[in-house]
């Protein structure tokens, strides 16, 4: 079974003690790639480092993070950074996508305008260089299919187009098929479809199999059996089987299914079924 953690905090500092043996565990419940999302300025290294270390299995994303917008003077400057590591990538680094950036008003509603203006700027971005982006939205669906369908619809009248995940969805079926007449868009199934009770679970049920990917978005959102701990990427294969179970099929359809997704998506066009 060849799986995909298309969003992985591993090189946070949770993992700092056990991050090789982690990474270990993923290869050995199937993981072949980790897509690693970026936040700010104070996590790039970090994220640099882990990437340069496993180039094969990790591949790092760049973006500003929106609750890094939230009570930041310097998230413009940031922002600058933003798109002068895309003009110059750091030695050793290639992007797979622009990211983790979108809408959180889940702790404030104070900073709506700049989140708003970030995340637009960074679509812009992603539109102009083809690369697809990974995006955070949670208490924010309303202004997120909002900007999304305009966006989305700028990009088409310049000859341009935005696409890419909703990273650690967790909305209803209407909201997937509002967001997928959009365009060209996956939705991350994470841990919350494993809760007992899941509304996520009723919504996979009537999403097509071929416009979802798996993630754990580690350390957080710890799917069962292990919830309530550190999360990680060798989880992902609870999430797998899970989507399984919902969607009546064998995990290992699930995860070639969903991996050829995420890679078409984010890796061009390598073939993760032959490297």
């Amino acid at each position: 079974m060849i799986l995909i953690d298309t969003h992985s905090h591993l090189y946070a500092e949770e993992f700092d003690t056990d991050r090789e043996e982690a990474l270990q565990r993923a290869r050995e419940r199937g993981v072949k790639r980790l897509l690693l999302p970026a936040i700010d300025s104070e996590s790039h290294e970090r994220m640099f480092s882990l990437a340069r270390v496993e180039p094969q299995m990790c591949r790092p994303m760049m973006g500003l993070h929106p609750t890094s917008v939230n009570d930041n003077p310097r998230w413009k400057e940031e922002l600058d950074e933003v798109e002068r590591y895309f003009a110059a990538p750091p030695q050793g680094i290639e992007f797979c996508a622009v990211g983790e950036i979108g809408l959180d008003y889940y702790w404030s509603e104070d900073f709506v305008a700049e989140q708003r203006e970030a995340f637009i700027r960074q679509c812009r971005l992603a539109a102009q260089l083809d690369l697809p982006v990974a995006i955070h939205t949670r208490s924010a669906w309303g202004d997120m299919c909002e900007i999304l369908e305009a966006e989305c619809k700028r990009a088409a009248e310049r000859g341009q187009r935005l696409r890419g995940v909703l990273h650690a969805f967790s909305e209803d079926a209407a909201t997937y098929r509002r967001l997928r007449a959009c365009g060209d868009w996956l939705f991350g199934i994470g841990g919350v479809v494993t809760f007992k009770k899941s509304a996520l679970a009723v919504a996979v049920a009537e999403m097509d199999i071929e416009h979802l990917i798996l993630e754990t978005d580690c350390p957080y959102l710890t799917p069962a059996p292990h919830r309530g701990k550190r999360n990680e990427s060798a989880y992902v294969s609870h999430i797998c089987e899970k989507v399984a179970e919902i969607k009546g099929m064998t995990a290992e359809e699930v995860a070639r299914i969903t991996s050829a997704n995420a890679a078409r998506m984010f890796l061009r066009e390598e073939n993760i079924f032959e490297n």
